[in-house]
C-alpha cells in the first residue's frame, strides 16, 4: 500500500528536481516550468499530509497555491512575451546586459 512516506518522497524529489532547474537553465521559459515544478512539489505535500490527517486544510491551501501559480505565469508569460519582442532573446543573459 502507499503511504505518506511515499508521496513525501516523490514531492522531494519533484522539489530538487525544480531547484537544479531553477539553479542551472538560463532560458527564462525553462525558469518557469521550474517555478511550476516546484510549487506542484508543495501541492504534493500539501495534499498528502492533508489526507493522511484527515483534514481539508492541507488541500484548500493547495488550491490557493494552484490559483497563485496560474496568475504568476500570466504574468510571467506576458512580460516575457514583451521582452522577447523588444530584445530578440529570452535568455537570461539578454536581462543583465540590457538596462531596463
Amino acid at each position: 500500500m502507499i503511504g505518506l512516506e511515499h508521496y513525501l518522497a516523490v514531492s522531494i524529489i519533484m522539489f530538487m528536481l525544480g531547484i537544479v532547474g531553477v539553479l542551472k537553465r538560463q532560458n527564462l521559459i525553462m525558469l518557469f516550468f521550474s517555478t511550476e515544478i516546484l510549487l506542484n512539489a508543495a501541492n504534493v505535500a500539501l495534499v498528502a499530509i492533508s489526507h493522511y490527517l484527515d483534514d481539508f486544510n492541507g488541500q484548500i491551501f493547495a488550491l490557493f497555491v494552484i490559483a497563485i501559480a496560474a496568475s504568476e505565469i500570466a504574468v510571467g508569460l506576458g512580460l516575457l512575451i514583451r521582452w522577447y519582442k523588444k530584445t530578440g532573446s529570452i535568455e537570461l543573459s539578454s536581462l543583465k546586459k540590457e538596462q531596463i
